[in-house]
């Protein structure tokens, strides 16, 4: 091989090397800038991701937007400011026993399961009227909704009638159909009329139904919750005759049977 053919061969060698060294250069800058532009997406797509989270943490649910609003469409058979004075009974009767209690209350229930038929017949004799007040505190102690749900369900029963209302809070209440209170049943709607088909006033009654999906009284439930929570009671159930609690003698328990709930009544009745 000739000097001039060896020299021109290196030099081509050397040529080919500087080639691939800067093709190689441009890949490895390349990809510098994709994992730079990467990383910068992802920063951006987390940032983003994080912002939304709050945006919507910080967005109010369905409940707390209508327990805003101005304009309250009250049940019939309901009177007061936004329609929560709700008193069943006899006008004629002269005493008034306000009952606070939560759907979702077990202690409720028994009471219901315990008293509900006594108080049914207190009402029908006009011995006393009832004024209740519904409360839904459950739902913010266990992250639920069944209590407004429910609640705002009593709301078209109320719509129906004082009975269909009396008749839907007791099937609530009852064993057939009252959840644990971890379970939160009421949340669904399907569940709310299914209860609703063992009153006879609701059970087909289309309207009820469109209420209760609609969540018409939605708005009103929560300005009932609300005067629960402006009336000073702590608990569920709460039983309540001129302002005093009615509650089994020597104690702060309210009663739970019949016979407890008559002998307290008759004390509570004639204070």
């Amino acid at each position: 091989m000739s000097a001039r053919n060896n020299k021109a061969n290196k030099a081509a060698a050397r040529e080919r090397l500087r080639q691939e060294r800067e093709a190689q250069a441009k890949k490895d800058k390349t990809r510098r800038q994709l994992i730079v532009v990467g990383s910068t997406i992802a920063v951006l797509a987390v940032a983003g991701g994080i912002s939304y989270g709050v945006i919507q943490s910080n967005e109010p649910d369905h409940w707390e937007s209508v327990s805003k609003e101005k304009t309250v469409t009250a049940p019939k058979n309901s009177d007061g400011t936004n329609g929560t004075n709700v008193v069943i009974g006899k006008p004629e009767a002269k005493k008034t026993l306000e009952l606070y209690e939560d759907a979702r209350c077990p202690s409720c229930a028994k009471f219901e399961q315990g008293v509900g038929e006594t108080i049914k017949k207190d009402l029908a004799a006009g011995k006393y009227k009832v004024k209740f007040v519904g409360a839904t505190f459950i739902d913010n102690m266990d992250q639920g909704e069944g209590s407004k749900n429910a609640l705002s369900a009593m709301g078209a029963a109320l719509n129906v009638s004082p009975e269909a209302f009396s008749d839907f809070k007791a099937a609530l209440y009852s064993k057939e159909f009252h959840p644990t209170e971890s379970k939160d049943d009421f949340a669904k709607d399907s569940y709310l009329l299914k209860v609703a088909d063992s009153v006879p006033a609701l059970k087909g009654n289309a309207e009820f139904k469109k209420n209760v999906e609609d969540g018409t009284y939605d708005a009103w439930a929560m300005k009932m919750s609300g005067a629960f929570d402006k009336s000073g009671v702590g608990s569920t159930p709460t039983l309540k005759v001129d302002g005093k609690k009615v509650v089994v003698e020597g104690t702060d328990t309210p009663p739970s049977t019949a016979t407890e709930f008559n002998t307290a009544m008759d004390r509570a009745l004639k204070g």
